[in-house]
């Protein structure tokens, strides 16, 4: 399954195929016959994923009719691989639209479903006119990346009654929904204060600055765009909603004013072609990004290797927030896009104790002899990953006041982030046939989309003016309290 962006790191958790007793959720049968229509808007790499399911194991409850992309090159790569999922003898031949013809995608191919995989600012036009067209929506995050957006998605929900889907998988990663199951258990008491501290390394930190999402307009910067799977995961461990924030943060280490102060030599303006330079990325080395990028640029102009040290990136690499919650815990939240390794760290202060996750997915970046990063360092010999100091990993402790403390087993996932994605792609095409409730929560609608970005959205509000923002005074359209049935009646 093509899970995620190549640059990211593909920990054990990730590469697990049978998932722990009670991890997957029990969904009926599917009646015979009965399939959901569903057409892609955005055929980037993150597509790849819902585009195998389709063809793949919910090829029995969906049925990919038509792609929106306004790259031709990037919709014949998919509509080949459709074709071979499917046992063509060539392209599968999908009808293809260009953005402006979304509603009469709609209407001709009949269909039920949008899935928005296309780039960050582009979702609120899309989601919108989606449901106004009369399809439900399955959006990739952020939801969008400002307040106009916000207002938008809002109104359309609210005017049509009809469907949006959050794909936040990393909620369904084990060891992310054990916390959640530590905090609502009531071990550690009322929470009083998270701390989380994420951190992005030198290959996949490095690529937000190469692609598209380097202009703020774009992506909302880091903040909205990475941020709002964190921001979504404080936001449903507390089940509570953010209601002030400060941030402080900048570009610090990337950038075209960062290497003219380190005194970096004058450097090529994209990767491909390059040598011996751990920060570039060559095209020809992915054979799935040169198909959708390099052989596809000429259409569009794009180019997915741009220079992480070159000028026109307007978003921030180090970050640094405060949240309020409405229950009155407090968020400390820290994002760098230049470690030498990946991961994350959580802990949760409550009322009776502590629980903290520690989750290793890359203990270091290493340059091979030729110049190039070794993806995977723990495959090297030696083991000069880390040195067995850092080994990719993960750890729930959970310690009570007075008591020493105690390891929380996380149970095995499947898929890629963690082990979540494969089972988040079962809400996203089997909701419908679930048997029960989610007793975690896990599917998330808009209004959890809404909440997440508002947090990015203030905290990119407060950079510019140096003072904590209200989420009330964004005026996102609706009340982030309420229930998404309370917001359509």
């Amino acid at each position: 399954m093509v899970d995620q962006n190549p640059t990211a790191p593909r920990p054990a958790s990730s590469a697990s195929t049978v998932a722990s007793q009670g991890v997957v959720p029990d969904f009926a049968p599917a009646p015979p016959g009965e399939q959901r229509r569903f057409a892609v808007a955005g055929t980037g790499h993150r597509a790849g994923m819902y585009v195998a399911a389709i063809t793949g194991e919910h090829a029995d409850v969906a049925t990919l009719v038509a792609w929106l992309d306004p790259n031709p090159g990037r919709i014949d790569y998919y509509d080949a691989e459709v074709g071979r999922a499917t046992g063509h003898d060539g392209p599968a031949g999908l009808p293809r639209y260009t953005p402006e013809g979304l509603e009469k995608m709609i209407e001709e191919q009949r269909v039920d479903t949008v899935v928005v995989t296309a780039p960050d600012h582009t979702h609120a036009d899309l989601v919108a006119r989606a449901l106004a067209a009369g399809a439900d929506v399955v959006v990739e995050k952020p939801l969008t990346t400002d307040r106009a957006g916000c207002r938008r998605i809002t109104g359309a929900v609210v005017d049509t009654g009809r469907d949006v889907v959050m794909t936040f998988n990393y909620r369904y990663a084990p060891r992310n929904s054990s916390l959640r199951e530590v905090i609502r258990s009531g071990q550690i008491g009322e929470v009083t204060s998270v701390h989380f501290e994420w951190a992005l390394d030198t290959v996949h930190g490095a690529d937000y600055f190469r692609r598209w999402h380097r202009d703020k307009k774009n992506s909302g910067g880091l903040l909205v765009h990475k941020s709002s799977h964190h921001f979504d995961l404080v936001n449903w461990w507390l089940d509570d909603v953010p209601s002030r924030v400060y941030a402080s943060g900048g570009l610090k280490f990337y950038g075209e004013r960062n290497a003219a102060a380190r005194g970096l030599a004058p450097r090529p303006s994209r990767g491909t072609g390059t040598s011996g330079d751990p920060f570039a990325l060559d095209l020809h080395d992915d054979p799935r990004l040169k198909a959708l990028y390099l052989d596809a640029e000429h259409h569009d102009g794009y180019l997915r290797d741009q220079d992480v040290f070159g000028p026109g990136i307007t978003i921030e690499d180090n970050m640094a927030l405060v949240v309020d919650y409405r229950s009155g815990a407090t968020l400390t939240y820290s994002l760098n896009a230049h470690s030498p390794w990946e991961g994350y760290r959580v802990t949760v202060n409550g009322t009776e104790g502590r629980a903290e996750l520690e989750v290793v997915e890359r203990g270091a970046v290493i340059v091979g002899d030729d110049g190039k990063v070794v993806l995977d360092p723990s495959a090297t010999p030696g083991g000069i990953a880390a040195g067995g100091l850092r080994p990719e990993g993960e750890r729930l402790l959970v310690q009570r006041h007075w008591e020493a403390p105690v390891a929380y087993e996380i149970p095995a996932g499947i898929g890629g982030h963690g082990g979540g994605d494969a089972i988040l792609l079962k809400d996203v095409f089997r909701r419908h046939l679930r048997v029960s409730q989610d007793a975690l929560g896990r599917p998330a609608g808009y209004l959890d989309g809404l909440r997440a970005v508002a947090v990015g959205i203030a905290a990119n509000q407060s950079l510019v003016t140096g003072l904590p923002v209200r989420v009330d005074d964004l005026d996102l359209g609706v009340d982030l309290a309420r229930t998404p049935r309370e917001v359509s009646a």
